[in-house]
């Protein structure tokens, strides 16, 4: 399993954890990094640092980093790692960490694990893009897989609006990043998981976060883990219900209990949209 939520502190996160982290400086992403991966090696997983101009001593005053450094246990690399031709096609970057994964496992490590400045690799509308929809894909990836990973934005350098269509594509995200969350499941039975709070400033939102995740049917139904979706509107509703019906589904969501998308199910009677108590 893997944690979800909103969080201020990434201590303590486990082999498959993607957090979004927004800061407010290098200084303080680096710091953030060095506890996140002083975890990864704690728990026997090889970690890496990147980061834009990245230097090898970077990390070098956390402790133990020198040490794993030199015998190969920790990496830092320039963030030059990300092609930037990959992200035209996102699925290829994520068959680069699944190499590094599978390597770091054959090299006698439990895992790995990334924390990676990704700042410069969304300052356009279409890096935004494909950067978004890679996050997605590679979440899916580390839900099956011992990978986890910290993506870090810079505030002071881009847009809260940017930064929450990042943020939204993580289980984990910082504080006040984004009012709603859409990233890949792990309950069986469903592609996707949403949370957080969906209303009329969530839902541009959504709809781009549903169109680059773009959840695929199965068996004529797309189905999400919606137990911590804590409100969603008509509005929202009916944005899930076009994403299926895009795909010739219908949308099912999971739900804790009786909670907003099932009374407005009741109540709108949307033909192809079923809501499930679990």
């Amino acid at each position: 399993m893997r944690r979800t939520g909103f969080i201020d502190a990434v201590d303590g996160l486990g082999r498959h954890d993607h957090v979004c982290w927004a800061f407010d400086g290098p200084d303080e992403f680096r710091r953030a990094a060095g506890r996140f991966l002083t975890d990864g090696l704690a728990a026997g997983q090889r970690v890496i640092y990147l980061a834009e101009g990245a230097g090898q001593t970077d990390l070098d005053h956390v402790e133990g980093f020198a040490q794993a450094r030199a015998e190969g246990a920790a990496y830092v690399q320039d963030l030059g790692i990300y092609d930037h031709s990959l992200l035209a096609d996102p699925i290829l970057q994520v068959g680069a960490y699944a190499r590094a994964t599978e390597q770091a496992l054959a090299d006698g490590y439990d895992g790995l694990r990334v924390a990676a400045d990704a700042t410069s690799l969304v300052r356009t509308p279409d890096q935004l893009a494909a950067f978004a929809r890679y996050e997605h894909l590679v979440d899916v990836y580390m839900t099956g897989n011992p990978f986890a990973a910290m993506c870090g934005y810079n505030r002071r350098e881009l847009t809260s609006a940017a930064i929450a269509e990042v943020a939204c594509m993580h289980p984990l995200a910082r504080t006040s990043s984004a009012p709603l969350r859409l990233f890949a499941s792990m309950r069986p039975g469903t592609r996707a998981a949403l949370a957080g709070e969906i209303d009329i400033a969530g839902h541009a939102l959504l709809q781009t976060a549903l169109e680059r995740a773009a959840v695929a049917p199965v068996d004529g139904t797309v189905a999400i883990d919606a137990r911590e979706l804590s409100f969603i509107d008509h509005r929202g509703l009916f944005h899930l219900v076009d994403h299926a019906r895009s795909r010739g589904a219908t949308a099912v969501l999971h739900t804790a209990g009786r909670g907003p998308a099932r009374v407005l199910a009741d109540l709108l009677r949307l033909p192809d949209l079923q809501v499930t108590e679990s």
